[in-house]
């Protein structure tokens, strides 16, 4: 009789700790953490502190915390950097991207052929040359996705921004404007495909294709010319969904 009372004993201790292990095959792997900075070059018009407002909300949506999103504008406000250059790439040199992690930034202003994105607050152009370097320091090999909206800022995509972890999405060619920066506008014509578009794709291929023909559409209703938005996708990020 006791060895059967310790028989069972054993058995049901066995049952119990059973059914405290989690089993693991079904769980869902976390999203791995964006490092992130927005940026409004110019405050001339409101449509880039609204575009760059819309994307941190967003981004929140996304559950990325706001300790991790870096916003600058050329408009002084509360949780935001002053938008010059060097503050810029210095908070993309030292956003100290771990593997796993993802960097994203994404900047909206005016721009010229041949010079860059127009930073109002401190009177200057961001160059592609520039950022790429801050890239690299900040952002190493981890998948990073840039957008740069602004007139001729095809300039960004070019080979001085490629790197096989990078995605560049940018809202016209390099020699083409992009359309949409009035004042009774909450957002340029890129900038709101953009956000209109994000939710509805699952990779940043697919996003680039849905806002390019969303972005085709405005300007045909405007009767503009086309500004031909141009992307880079390296072939370690080219299936790289927008949400894990």
């Amino acid at each position: 009789m006791p060895r059967l009372t310790s028989r069972l004993l054993l058995s049901f201790a066995a049952v119990i700790a059973g059914l405290l292990i989690v089993p693991t095959y079904g769980a869902v792997p976390a999203r791995p953490g964006w490092r992130v900075v927005l940026v409004a070059g110019d405050n001339g018009e409101p449509v880039f502190d609204n575009g760059v407002a819309a994307m941190a909300q967003w981004l929140g949506k996304l559950g990325v915390p706001g300790t991790d999103i870096h916003r600058f504008s050329a408009t002084p406000m509360p949780g935001a950097e002053p938008a010059s250059a060097t503050g810029i790439l210095h908070q993309i040199a030292t956003l100290g991207a771990r593997p796993g992690e993802r960097c994203f930034v994404f900047m909206t202003s005016h721009g010229q052929h041949d010079e860059g994105m127009w930073l109002a607050y401190s009177g200057e152009f961001l160059r592609p040359q520039a950022l790429a370097t801050a890239l690299s320091a900040g952002c190493g090999a981890v998948p990073t996705v840039v957008i740069v909206s602004a007139c001729y800022s095809g300039s960004f995509s070019g080979p001085v921004m490629q790197a096989p972890n990078r995605i560049v999405m940018t809202a016209a060619r390099g020699d083409r404007p992009s359309f949409g920066c009035q004042a009774d506008r909450n957002y340029t014509v890129f900038d709101e495909c953009l956000l209109g578009t994000l939710p509805q794709a699952t990779s940043w291929q697919q996003e680039y294709a849905i806002n390019s023909t969303c972005v085709r559409q405005h300007e045909k209703e405007l009767e503009v010319r086309p500004s031909l938005p141009q992307a880079f996708f390296g072939p370690a990020v080219r299936k790289l969904p927008i949400v894990q």
